[in-house]
């Protein structure tokens, strides 16, 4: 593997810097990170940039940064600075419009994370060498770029429809489409040689937003394992959680009247339109 490189470095420290920044200066956190009310009525818009330089915690930090190291170099040395920086920061702002656009009826919704940029550059790396080994920390396994890839995508889809953390999916598989897409604009010849992989990772990431922009509420779900994470939430996130299934719950009866009338609903659907029209009152 090639050396990393200058600007991936400097992203990097950026990164370390503002983090460090956000977790010893709540006000500085908070003037930063993404929230969607900020940006749609305050139109604070360089939150949807500047949040992808704050993090969590410590972990969720060297987390990212960690994976961004180990496939930094390969694009970057082989699409040179300018086009790494354009995947980079389109993986970014494209997550977080992408987290827009699925939250914007959620007034509340926050999140911060390099996740987006960093996904862009993975996702990259998987459309131009699908081949690439990619093993997992301390353990002695590794498995095929595009194969990682299959295993991420799917699994953020079923994260954003089961809903069952705080983790940004959305943005994540924004910007793992969006890197993938910029790469193969860069180096067409990369989906001559490498469609097979290619086309595992895209059709599912397609067919998914297909369902965020005409089926919205086929992303209502409840599972299991929802069901046993929700004690692990703390009493905020848990708060967070549930109105954001509500908003969701009443979105879905709002689209089904539109599309079918007030005699299509149930007798629970009224009844949960009914309490809502009351609440809000």
């Amino acid at each position: 593997m090639s050396e990393i490189g200058i600007i991936s470095i400097v992203i990097i420290a950026a990164n370390f810097i503002f983090s460090y920044k956000g977790f010893t200066n709540r006000s500085f956190y908070e003037g930063y990170s993404f929230e969607v009310d900020k940006v749609l009525l305050n139109k604070d818009y360089i939150r949807i940039i500047s949040s992808g330089f704050l993090h969590i915690n410590w972990t969720h930090l060297i987390f990212n940064m960690l994976t961004l190291y180990a496939f930094s170099a390969s694009i970057e040395h082989t699409l040179g600075e300018i086009n790494y920086l354009l995947i980079y920061f389109s993986g970014i702002i494209g997550g977080n419009l992408f987290s827009l656009f699925i939250h914007r009826n959620h007034g509340d919704y926050g999140a911060v994370g390099a996740s987006g940029g960093v996904c862009a550059i993975i996702f990259a790396s998987i459309a131009l060498f699908p081949g690439l080994q990619i093993g997992f920390f301390i353990l002695p396994v590794s498995i095929a770029a595009w194969i990682y890839g299959l295993i991420y995508v799917l699994f953020s889809i079923y994260a954003i429809k089961s809903n069952h953390d705080n983790v940004g999916h959305e943005a994540h598989l924004a910007g793992a489409i969006l890197g993938m897409l910029i790469a193969i604009a860069m180096e067409p010849s990369s989906l001559q040689y490498n469609y097979l992989p290619i086309l595992a990772v895209m059709i599912p990431c397609i067919a998914f937003i297909f369902i965020i922009v005409k089926k919205p509420q086929a992303l209502l779900i409840d599972n299991y394992f929802f069901k046993q994470q929700e004690k692990f939430y703390s009493i905020d996130h848990k708060y967070n959680s549930e109105k954001v299934l509500r908003q969701k719950e009443i979105d879905a009866i709002l689209e089904k009247i539109h599309k079918k009338g007030m005699k299509s609903l149930t007798r629970e659907e009224r009844q949960t339109l009914a309490a809502y029209s009351e609440k809000i009152r």
